[in-house]
């Protein structure tokens, strides 16, 4: 009996011990996400992500990019949690109502828009709009031509979306390419990671008034950037002749294979074909130059390097548990805060 007691009370100081070590030392680990998450509870999730995708991406051909420029810029502004997909009203102006937002194609949105009507149909309350996103990316860059990767689910909802948070968070036309990778590398993403994310820029395409600078009065010696490519720089200046009083101009990021996802971005660098300034800038600069230069000669690269960097980006922040909800619909938070 002395024996059963004396074991009890080690297990006791055990436990004790433990449970402190546990309060001083939380988890870092990744949330628990699954690839099978919503096998049980919504069985037709993936089939169902994939027909909306498929119906969107072939009767609006930007959709890709606007899906993955969504994704990207919601990831790297409080974690993948659909914060960016929000709607602004009149107690609070939402993420998507900064400036550094407001082109963010329509497309995008209604995509995820279009998935989650869908799935509340089918399984109500159960699918985050922040795994729908990461899915519907994923989905439509491999339809596009891009890599297939693994995508993990179980993300909740965040619940703070504010313009007043966005500042400092995205490259800018006119940063420099030291400031780009001192910004990425805040979100635990490398120079390696900077460039292949960068190589996104193979679909979609950019307003004029992104590059302007570049093709209107560059400086006293030259009207364009001399690292464009001259007939490259003519067409642009054509195209963006009236780009002030027609701010929705716009042109192709990927001038060759503006519609497919490869490595052409990269090899439209080394030709001086790079649409933003940050674009061509990466070719100037010996942390980066080596990288254009791998993936521009070798796409299988290219698509493993980014399949990893997006899978990385993907699980950014995550919140799960009480630290978010599953949203009725993804534009609004279940309880409006006033």
């Amino acid at each position: 009996m002395a024996f059963h007691f004396h074991s009890h009370s080690h297990f006791l100081l055990f436990f004790f011990l433990t449970a402190g070590l546990a309060l001083l030392f939380p988890s870092t680990a990744e949330p628990h996400l699954t690839e099978n998450y919503y096998e049980k509870t919504c069985p037709k999730f993936n089939d169902i992500v994939q027909q909306v995708v498929t119906d969107k991406q072939i009767a609006t051909p930007t959709t890709a990019a606007a899906v993955l420029r969504l994704f990207f810029h919601d990831c790297v502004l409080e974690g993948c949690d659909a914060s960016l997909l929000i709607a602004s009203n009149s107690f609070n102006k939402a993420e998507r109502d900064h400036d550094t937002n407001v082109n963010i194609p329509g497309d995008g949105f209604d995509t995820i828009a279009r998935i989650k009507t869908s799935l509340e149909l089918q399984c109500p309350g159960v699918v985050s709009c922040a795994d729908i996103l990461s899915a519907a990316t994923r989905n439509l860059v491999n339809m596009v031509g891009g890599p297939h990767y693994r995508v993990s689910f179980g993300r909740k909802d965040g619940l703070v979306s504010r313009a007043d948070r966005v500042d400092g968070n995205y490259a800018k036309t006119n940063m420099t390419i030291s400031e780009i990778i001192n910004l990425f590398a805040s979100k635990n993403l490398s120079v390696q990671d900077t460039v292949v994310l960068s190589g996104a820029h193979t679909i979609g395409f950019s307003h004029c008034k992104e590059f302007s600078n570049r093709i209107f009065n560059f400086s006293k010696t030259s009207d364009i950037d001399p690292t464009l490519n001259a007939n490259f720089a003519k067409g642009l200046k054509n195209l963006c002749a009236n780009y002030t009083s027609n701010p929705g101009m716009s042109a192709f990021n990927d001038v060759m294979t503006p519609g497919k996802f490869d490595n052409m971005y990269f090899r439209n660098l080394q030709r001086g074909l790079g649409l933003l300034s940050t674009d061509q800038a990466l070719m100037a600069d010996e942390r980066t130059k080596p990288l254009v230069d791998l993936y521009a000669s070798d796409e299988k690269k290219f698509f493993e390097d980014f399949a990893q960097s997006m899978i990385k980006v993907s699980l950014m922040n995550v919140k799960t548990g009480k630290h978010g909800e599953v949203r009725r619909r993804c534009d609004t938070f279940n309880n409006l805060k006033t």
